[in-house]
């Protein structure tokens, strides 16, 4: 059986803590675990590859993450250099397994605490499949939840898929006993998932069959697919591609694998410890008759009085205060962020590249500084800039330096000028991580004013 990873999504309801270039799968919010870690090990026992499927921006961090956990002994990745939903995800990575092979799709962002009564469930619904059904898991409702969708079931029949409801029809669904929460997993043979599709959603389906054969591939372990080609396939999520539209879908239920899936600061709540008082434990976290508070720091002190029920999330560039129960409503934050065309949704100060870190030191209009990371063995991408000039200092390491046709070794506390329009690469040859000090001086300083002219990570 082979565990489909799905890496997609930016996590929107979680930020501050959560943006685009680092999304809550790989955030180590569990004892320095993140979500994209913990689902890896609690199925690798149950399957014996992994197939994860990433854009190209979050690939690395995948392949990080992925060699810490250790014990996995094949993973492939199918990297999508635009998202396009659930249903191409999924049909592209079945594309590259034989049809007979059973697949368990899983999100990378769920928390699932009972790995026994999971593994009973992952066994049941294996079997489902064998028998050439595309199984579905339901959740036993907890309370009347609207931010999920529903599986009407009779035993392990699907009756019907519903939409998020209201709270009244929520409460309704509860009462009834028959209805479960969406979880977003599925289980089914490749080839039997691949003929639904192309019988309910045949467009996605030739789509993502010609973007398939004409794949980007690097080596045998991935596969990426070409972003016209990405861009040509209909966007739409499995359940109303082929789930709502199959007459072969059946429902495991799982209602005691203790799941979250984490999608709000309410559902984080849930799951980290708490003080007598019901308030979030934090080494620096001073408690003056305050209750049942999520507090999430990033390293200051943090300081509450008479207050209750709230969510507040400390981070270097932005701080959210809301009340618990309206943590939903984060994503409108997000929304507007867009609008103002800030890059404070889409990553923090500290951002990780293929090849290290950046952490951004200041930025004034005129001019950034950034304390850069190279790791041993990596190189940044050939590149040049249209509105700024770069200065590099040399703090720690050895960088082999190309500015134009000229390559030279900087040392620490040595320095190189970059002048804008140039065209110059930086390559760590050396043991130990090169750090450096870059000043950028333009009328524009933006990450988007990148030309890559080689880039071994395949980054446009």
């Amino acid at each position: 059986m082979v565990n489909l990873i799905l890496c997609g999504g930016s996590g929107t309801r979680l930020w501050p803590i959560s943006r685009t270039l680092m999304p809550k799968q790989f955030i180590r919010l569990f004892d320095g675990q993140s979500l994209f870690q913990l689902t890896v090990k609690r199925n690798k026992q149950l399957c014996s590859k992994q197939l994860i499927v990433s854009n190209i921006e979050q690939y690395f961090l995948a392949l990080d993450q992925l060699n810490e956990v250790g014990g996995v002994t094949e993973a492939y990745y199918l990297l999508e250099p635009t998202a396009r939903n659930t249903a191409p995800a999924i049909a592209l990575a079945c594309m590259a397994l034989d049809a007979e092979e059973i697949v368990l799709v899983t999100p990378s962002d769920h928390l699932i605490k009972n790995h026994e009564a999971y593994k009973h469930v992952v066994e049941r619904a294996k079997k489902l499949a064998q028998q050439d059904s595309l199984v579905t898991f339901g959740i036993t409702p907890a309370f009347a939840e609207t931010g999920f969708g529903y599986i009407e079931a009779d035993g392990e029949n699907v009756k019907a898929f519903h939409e998020k409801p209201n709270l009244h029809m929520a409460e309704t669904y509860v009462q009834a006993g028959n209805y479960f929460w969406n979880s977003g997993m599925f289980c089914f043979k490749a080839g039997v998932f691949l003929e639904e599709l192309h019988q309910y959603s045949p467009a996605i389906y030739d789509a993502c069959k010609l973007a398939f054969e004409r794949k980007l591939t690097t080596n045998d372990l991935e596969f990426r697919i070409a972003l016209k080609d990405m861009q040509a396939i209909p966007e739409d999520s499995i359940d109303y591609a082929v789930m709502e539209k199959s007459k072969k879908v059946k429902v495991v239920t799982a209602g005691d694998i203790e799941w979250n899936d984490v999608g709000s600061f309410d559902a984080l709540y849930q799951e980290f410890p708490k003080d007598d008082d019901g308030n979030t434990l934090y080494k620096r976290y001073i408690n003056v008759d305050s209750k049942n508070n999520l507090i999430v720091p990033s390293c200051r002190a943090i300081a509450t009085v008479d207050i209750e029920d709230l969510i507040i999330v400390d981070t270097p560039d932005a701080l959210l205060i809301s009340k618990k129960g309206s943590s939903q409503k984060v994503k409108r934050v997000v929304a507007e962020l867009k609008n103002r065309q800030t890059e404070i949704h889409n990553i923090h100060l500290t951002a990780h590249r293929p090849w290290g870190t950046y952490t951004v030191l200041e930025d004034t209009p005129g001019y950034k500084i950034k304390r850069i990371v190279v790791n041993p063995g990596k190189r940044l991408s050939l590149q040049k800039h249209f509105h700024r000039s770069e200065h590099w200092i040399v703090v720690s390491g050895t960088a082999t330096v190309t500015v134009g046709e000229e390559t030279r070794l900087i040392r620490p506390n040595e320095s190189t000028y970059i002048k804008m329009g140039e065209v110059h690469r930086l390559i760590n040859d050396g043991k130990i991580p090169i750090v450096l000090i870059e000043a950028q001086v333009g009328e524009y300083t933006g990450e988007d004013d990148i030309v890559r002219i080689e880039d071994e990570y395949n980054r446009i």
